[in-house]
């Protein structure tokens, strides 16, 4: 049985993964520092599948620790690669601090394993920016970083790739999200964002449940139908099985050895549509104003997701009525069971 190391596996895309790793069979081993998630993950995640991944609380900036992590761990096979920071409006009032964490985290992880070993990189579509044509290919021009978070992952692609190029052992798969939301349907793990959420659900589920104020939508002037911003939205568990497939194919050696998939639905919503859909989906009525545009924000994204369908051999299943209702619950669960 092959060994998956999950580096930051506590985190909300990191934990689902872990879950979806072990329903398909795989022995699984977390490394996480706690900097963005919570040690309580770990016992929710082996309620969920009955097994509690093995745990190293390790800071992957620190290179002899992940030295001596790797040496004592000769058996995993291949690396999930979660752990990073990925606070946007953070990341232009901190830059240093995410080049540091972001690049030597990885750079650490690939001169322990000697760059032989099978990658599963979480990156981004942050990388398109406002992208040229619409559904947004992987093929698409990569534009300049709007913030220091968006240009780590397009280095860290640089990076991996110029790796690959001259190392036959490393194999890598970058995905690249779109707008992860929604928690598993147990509704014991899901998005645990730290003070006021940055993101559109969480700051919905927060709001609801009483925890925030109006939610603020950020333009209605868009040149979109209802003329709010359009994101591709996908389930959290839809891209936890994405990984999985991505783990899959690299063991299979069916491809290059550096690989770039987009991990979207293929479907654009707009913030109002995703407002109506959550109100829809729970019974629960909103408050909301409309604001200024937000800076930085793109008028619309979503993915064309071909590659990831016929290639990867993986499709997103849930549709916004799952993210949006499953996102609900693991509010209502925090309310009774506050981490």
């Amino acid at each position: 049985m092959a060994k998956i190391l999950v580096t930051g596996g506590t985190g909300y895309i990191g934990s689902h993964t872990v879950v979806e790793l072990f329903n398909a069979g795989y022995e699984v081993v977390v490394v996480d520092d706690f900097s963005n998630s919570d040690p309580k993950i770990l016992e929710q995640i082996e309620k969920i599948s009955g097994k509690k991944p093995e745990f190293f609380k390790i800071d992957l900036c620190d290179e002899n620790a992940v030295n001596l992590f790797v040496d004592q761990n000769k058996d995993i096979t291949g690396v999930i690669h979660f752990a990073a920071f990925k606070a946007v409006g953070e990341s232009v009032q901190q830059p240093l601090k995410y080049y540091r964490n972001n690049f030597f985290s990885l750079i650490n992880i690939l001169t322990a394993f000697n760059s032989k070993i099978q990658l599963v990189f979480s990156s981004s579509c942050t990388v398109y920016g406002q992208p040229d044509q619409l559904p947004v290919n992987e093929l698409a021009k990569v534009k300049k970083a709007e913030s220091p978070y968006g240009n780590t992952k397009q280095i860290a692609e640089e990076i991996l790739q110029e790796a690959c190029a001259v190392t036959p052992d490393l194999n890598v798969i970058a995905l690249r999200y779109f707008n992860p939301v929604g928690a598993h349907k147990s509704a014991l793990i899901g998005e645990l964002p730290i003070g006021v959420p940055q993101n559109l659900v969480p700051f919905i589920t927060q709001s609801a449940i009483g925890k925030r104020g109006a939610i603020t939508v950020f333009g209605n002037d868009y040149n979109t139908p209802d003329g709010s911003a359009i994101r591709d939205y996908i389930h959290v568990v839809d891209l936890a099985k994405a990984h999985v497939a991505a783990i899959k194919r690299l063991e299979s050696k069916a491809g290059a050895n550096f690989e770039i998939f987009n991990v979207g639905t293929g479907k654009g919503s707009s913030v109002l549509e995703i407002i109506s859909a959550f109100e829809k989906s729970t019974g629960e009525k909103l408050n909301y104003t409309i604001g200024a545009r937000r800076e930085g924000d793109i008028e619309q994204t979503y993915g064309d997701v071909t590659l990831s369908n016929n290639v990867l051999g993986w499709k997103a299943e849930l549709g916004l009525e799952d993210m949006l209702s499953s996102a609900w619950n693991w509010e209502k669960y925090l309310r009774e069971n506050p981490f």
